[in-house]
């Protein structure tokens, strides 16, 4: 993930500087977005392993012997991987906006711009392995919960791209402003259209969904057998 964030963030920068393109208003921390965005699928995948691998591998039989208490279990693995997606999503985020600021001449970003940025891609990207982790202890499946995921995050936009029926355009619309690609993007103020949320609304959505999806995630593990 940081080999993504870093590497697409400046092989972007690099590839504007030296096109000597005049970016105008765009701002600079929008040339985060490509590396963030395919970042996410690490996280995908790290968080439903966090869950759904001790079921392949049959570890989940040890670590409940250990700590009988399951809430407790999902809720400890659930704090570790969200605290560590997040600072190390920040981290990294801040560390490519410094460097691609430094190389580009482009509209002054704001302070809260950098902290959607940085602190809010963080909090969504984290948000997002949670949902993962929530689904990959709902499947109980790893390749399963993968997938899914896979298709939550490119499904929606993929889809919306062929609807060229003009009775599925608010299906379309509404497809393309919710898909986490533009979502992600309204962070960076460059959301694939220019209505739909917007600011901090994409990490109140995404915190809802999560909510749901982990409040189930406990219900099966208190109810399910291993």
């Amino acid at each position: 993930m940081i080999v993504l964030l870093l590497g697409l963030g400046l092989l972007a920068a690099i590839a504007v500087n030296t096109s000597d393109a005049n970016i105008g208003e765009t701002p600079v921390l929008s040339f985060g977005f490509f590396g963030v965005l395919l970042g996410s699928i690490c996280v995908i995948t790290l968080g439903v392993m966090t869950t759904a691998s001790e079921y392949g591998t049959g570890m989940i039989r040890t670590t409940l012997t250990a700590c009988p208490d399951r809430a407790r279990v999902l809720t400890a693995k659930a704090i570790v991987f969200f605290l560590l997606t997040f600072v190390i999503t920040t981290v990294t985020t801040a560390l490519v906006g410094a460097l691609q600021t430094a190389m580009l001449d482009g509209e002054a970003s704001t302070g809260d711009a950098w902290l959607r940025a940085t602190v809010g891609v963080g909090l969504y990207i984290a948000t997002l392995g949670l949902l993962s982790l929530a689904v990959g202890a709902l499947i109980r499946h790893s390749a399963g919960a993968i997938t899914i995921m896979i298709g939550v995050v490119l499904l929606p936009l993929v889809l919306a791209m062929f609807m060229f029926s003009e009775s599925l355009s608010d299906l379309r619309q509404a497809l393309f402003e919710y898909s986490i690609p533009s979502q992600l993007g309204a962070f960076y103020d460059s959301s694939v259209t220019g209505s739909g949320p917007s600011g901090w609304d994409p990490l109140w959505i995404m915190l809802g969904v999560t909510a749901v999806v982990l409040a189930g995630a406990y219900a099966s593990l208190a109810k399910r057998d291993v």
